[in-house]
């Protein structure tokens, strides 16, 4: 009997918990980021590197919207900061930054060198 009544609970909790991480995984933002004037106004200061192998994020400058991507590196720069799902400053050196990237030149190069900065754009 105990199998019973704990068995349709466990089932009840796992519909519950991937019904769950489904509508989150769906809700994930888009990579449309706002270059704020002032470090204050900022979720994310970015130093941007010289060369590739010193960046977590190889960033890739979409023309549209449309064509940003999920945390991926692929980033559209909005005009006006309510349009951006994440607000960033440019600093002037490495050590000021939250996150370091490196524009590239094609978009499928873009995309994380250090997976454990994720989080900062989420």
């Amino acid at each position: 009997t105990f199998i019973k009544h704990t068995f349709p609970g466990m089932i009840k909790k796992t519909v519950f918990t991937g019904i769950a991480l489904f509508l989150l995984s769906i809700s994930l933002p888009a990579q449309k980021v706002f270059s704020t004037q002032y470090a204050h106004q900022a979720d994310v200061k970015v130093f941007v590197t010289d060369y590739e192998h010193q960046a977590d994020l190889k960033v890739f400058k979409v023309e549209y919207p449309h064509q940003a991507g999920e945390n991926d590196g692929k980033w559209f720069f909005t005009k006006n900061d309510p349009q951006a799902d994440k607000k960033i400053f440019f600093v002037d050196y490495s050590h000021q930054a939250d996150l370091l990237i490196h524009f590239v030149k094609y978009n499928h190069q873009a995309g994380w060198r250090k997976k454990e900065k994720m989080y900062l754009m989420f």
